[in-house]
């Protein structure tokens, strides 16, 4: 329970900050440069409550294996993100918890930013291979099977 509300904590707060800032969170992805112009818009309108689902999903632990393969596949397009950023020589905060765009050179923290996500799939990797407890509403809605050796 602590690990699917700890990914759930990390989702409501990234996801509320970007959507109380729509603006900041169109820079951040923009800041990218990786997508056509035609989709920095939408994608920027749609993580905040994308991220703020996969939160609310968490909290009451409902269908919690997939949204942890859901967290672990968008982590992934964070780091990759944050990675080719870094290769690339841009100089732009990641816009993880709001905010984001471009910094001055000598300010980006990629290094901890790619640590920090790895850390996060650890999370949805174990609710991945454990999705179920006692207190989720996948829990009461299919508990676990007791197999009976007679």
């Amino acid at each position: 329970m602590l690990v699917r509300l700890g990914l759930a904590a990390v989702w409501i707060v990234s996801g509320g900050a970007k959507a109380v800032d729509p603006s900041q969170t169109y820079l951040a992805v923009r800041a990218y440069d990786v997508l056509p112009d035609s989709l920095v818009h939408p994608v920027a309108a749609v993580l905040p409550f994308v991220e703020l689902a996969l939160g609310m999903l968490l909290v009451v632990g409902l269908a919690v294996r997939w949204v942890a393969v859901a967290s672990a596949v968008l982590l992934v397009v964070f780091i990759a993100g944050v990675a080719q950023s870094w290769a690339r020589g841009l100089t732009i905060d990641c816009g993880c918890f709001g905010g984001g765009g471009q910094v001055a050179a000598g300010r980006t923290e990629y290094p901890l930013e790619i640590l920090r996500d790895l850390g996060f799939m650890v999370l949805a990797g174990w609710l991945i291979v454990r999705p179920r407890g006692a207190l989720s509403l996948d829990g009461w809605l299919r508990p676990a099977r007791v197999v009976r050796e007679d």
